[in-house]
């Protein structure tokens, strides 16, 4: 299955988060209050796998975003200057929006790179099901 074939079986608020079902995870995305989902360009988000019950995060950006981070931080004199740009759980994708950073995720698992790409969170008990 091709991340353009991943059935979304449900999607919608569950405030704060917005929620989005496929076949293979869940994602929760945290955007701001008010933001358009389809110009979401900077939003944290756990994804939940149905397979096994475990949860996984990352901090999206789009390339436009840590561009505007980066001239941001190069007048505030952050990270040398805006010279870099870094964060622990980043994941950079070029185009903006929920649907958009759903089709990566997926593309990642199809691929087989989402658990290097993705920061595994740790359960203190396993999750239920699905």
């Amino acid at each position: 299955m091709t991340s353009t074939e991943d059935k979304t079986t449900e999607q919608g608020w569950d405030e704060p988060w917005y929620r989005v079902r496929t076949d293979r995870f869940e994602a929760s995305f945290l955007p701001s209050a008010g933001e358009d989902l389809d110009a979401v360009c900077n939003v944290d988000v756990e994804v939940r796998l149905a397979a096994d019950g475990s949860r996984w995060s990352a901090a999206v950006f789009t390339l436009a975003e840590v561009e505007r981070l980066m001239k941001r931080s190069s007048q505030t004199g952050e990270e040398l200057g805006g010279r870099y740009f870094w964060c622990s759980d980043g994941l950079i994708v070029r185009d903006a929006g929920i649907d958009n950073m759903t089709q990566v995720l997926a593309g990642l698992l199809d691929a087989g790179d989402f658990t290097q790409v993705l920061l595994r969170l740790d359960d203190e008990e396993p999750a239920p099901p699905f």
